[in-house]
């Protein structure tokens, strides 16, 4: 059977797509939880997070923690 690489490179590019999700959303959502329930207690929750020291934003630094998260992962 012979296959067309050009569609073969699409799924191959669907699938990492999949799976960087499939990583990203859980991580995402955990940090999220975390970071507002350490807002809400008072605590700094930029300096308990990796990668998020730096960020001015609330979605910002949690996306930047998850990140950096998933560079050490992947």
């Amino acid at each position: 059977m012979d296959q067309n690489p050009h569609l073969q490179g699409e799924f191959l590019h669907a699938e990492k797509s999949l799976a960087f999700w499939m990583i990203f959303a859980p991580v995402f959502v955990i940090f999220f939880i975390a970071s507002v329930l350490a807002s809400l207690v008072g605590v700094q929750w930029r300096s308990l997070l990796p990668g998020a020291e730096n960020s001015k934003g609330f979605f910002e630094g949690v996306s930047s923690a998850v990140y950096t998260l998933m560079s050490y992962i992947i």
